[in-house]
């Protein structure tokens, strides 16, 4: 996405209780450690790209009390319906998940959901919160480092304010996680982020732990366009592809050169280290499968000439996004593993999205691939249950049977396996983070809402208790309504 777009506050006791959770402090700042016996010593701080991250995450979950949420209909994910569900939450994790049977602990506080529906929390696999902030003012437009095709070397996370409205407006739409990219002007826009939807001062405080980092990369329109413009390389598609290519051999040749760096100092022989380049880092990263390519990609024929590209250089694929034509290829996709991440029903907006139709991520689903239903707005993600159900019902008027229990994957799920953290979340299954919605009847429905969201087993956003719900600090004392409205 290339976009320039121009949005009574808690107590101050209640923002500081719930800061103090999740928010950095010099106490948890992570010491960049060696990540392997077999890292050289001696070259200076900054020189070695396989010490730590020194951006490790600082998050830490909101205070939590063991809780059991019962008479729901609960959607889990994994393809199963439990009416008159039960979930059990306990330090931070799901214990249980079952039908009215399941035992509760004794310590548990109970809540009585009868008449509604519970789902894992929402993931968002593509978003811009914190780096198109609301308000959309100049000084705030960070997504999109628009000065060279290969930006790969910049991290969103540099970019992300964690006092955007956005993310409060989206966790009471029951987004517990999102991944945050850079734009797609450039063919390698830099590293994505996976957050916690957190209240936080710090993006440290936020980053979910363990994530992998994202590659963002765009092919079609928007670099040929953007950098054509400037007289530049590239400014035709296979100008595009040239770049790629290009970019793919440095990074393998910079790998190999560090690589051979440490066979000799292993092998006790005195040796020259490479000088550290931070865009081939990122490069290097993919190739040896740490970081995740998250593509923007609308046409068929591009996404083939795409994986056409990882298989020459060996690397792998996570997600096409936006992918407006996956339904022309999606056998193709399915056999690959690479995800979609699409909108409910979207195109016509520009030429290269002049095929896409409603129908796009069901027929994707019936090929057996892994679809996901992303916002790339700061309303849509507000809104994500119903952008899937839009996917949904599209697929039903073709003709495609497609449950709500599958359905809910498309949010939830796939979307966690998308950007590498389905390990941890995106399904109700003991031993999973407790990212947990109840909703006030059936998420597939327009007139559903969020009305309790934990993560991590925390209320975090409670639609009908004014001190859960957080605000940024940029909004505190100023005057207009809220968001808030039960």
């Amino acid at each position: 996405m290339i976009k320039k777009r121009p949005t009574a506050a808690l107590a101050a006791g209640m923002c500081a209780a719930l800061l103090a959770g999740c928010a950095s402090t010099p106490a948890d700042v992570a010491k960049s450690e060696p990540i392997s016996a077999a890292v050289p010593a001696g070259l200076p701080p900054g020189l070695d790209a396989q010490l730590a991250d020194p951006f490790t995450s600082t998050y830490r979950p909101l205070p939590s009390r063991p809780t059991a949420i019962v008479g729901a209909t609960v959607l889990t994910a994994t393809g199963l319906q439990i009416d008159d569900g039960v979930v059990v939450m306990s330090a931070g994790r799901i214990i249980a998940v079952g039908g009215p049977e399941t035992a509760i602990p004794p310590d548990a506080t109970v809540i009585d959901a009868r008449g509604k529906w519970v789902t894992p929390g929402l993931i968002d696999a593509h978003s811009h919160i914190g780096v198109y902030p609301s308000p959309g003012v100049d000084s705030r437009q960070d997504g999109n480092e628009m000065t060279d095709p290969n930006t790969a070397g910049v991290w969103a996370e540099h970019s992300v304010w964690p006092d955007d409205p956005a993310f409060h407006r989206a966790r009471a739409g029951g987004v517990t996680a999102l991944h945050v990219l850079p734009g797609s002007a450039n063919l390698f826009g830099g590293r994505s982020v996976t957050l916690k939807n957190v209240p936080s001062v710090t993006v440290r405080g936020m980053k979910f732990p363990d994530a992998p980092h994202g590659l963002k990369m765009a092919c079609g329109e928007n670099p040929k366009r953007v950098y054509g413009r400037k007289g530049r390389t590239p400014s035709t598609a296979m100008g595009n592809v040239y770049g790629y290519r290009k970019a793919w051999i440095d990074a393998a040749d910079y790998a190999r050169k560090w690589n051979a760096y440490r066979t000799k100092v292993a092998n006790g022989e005195k040796a020259d280290p490479p000088k550290r380049d931070l865009t081939l880092d990122t490069l290097a990263g993919v190739l040896s499968g740490e970081i995740l390519v998250q593509n923007h990609c609308y046409r068929a024929d591009e996404m083939a000439t795409m994986i056409d590209i990882s298989r020459e250089f060996g690397y792998r694929i996570s997600a096409f996004h936006h992918a407006v034509e996956a339904y022309k290829i999606a056998d193709l996709l399915a056999k690959e593993g690479i995800c979609v991440a699409t909108w409910g029903e979207r195109g016509g907006m520009k030429m290269e999205a002049a095929d896409g139709i409603g129908a796009n991520a069901a027929l994707v689903h019936r090929a057996g691939g892994c679809v996901v239903i992303h916002s790339d707005d700061t309303s849509v993600i507000q809104r994500l249950n119903q952008e899937a159900a839009i996917a949904l019902e599209a697929g039903l008027r073709a003709g495609i049977p497609i449950t709500r229990a599958e359905a809910i994957a498309w949010i939830t799920a796939n979307p966690a396996r998308a950007i590498g953290v389905d390990k941890h979340t995106g399904t109700l299954e003991p031993g999973k983070m407790a990212d947990v919605v109840i909703w006030s009847r059936d998420p597939f429905s327009v007139y559903a809402v969020a009305e309790k969201v934990f993560i991590d087993g925390a209320l975090a956003y409670d639609r009908y208790d004014s001190r859960l719900q957080p605000r940024s600090d940029f909004e505190l004392g100023r005057p207009g309504e809220g968001a808030f409205h039960p």
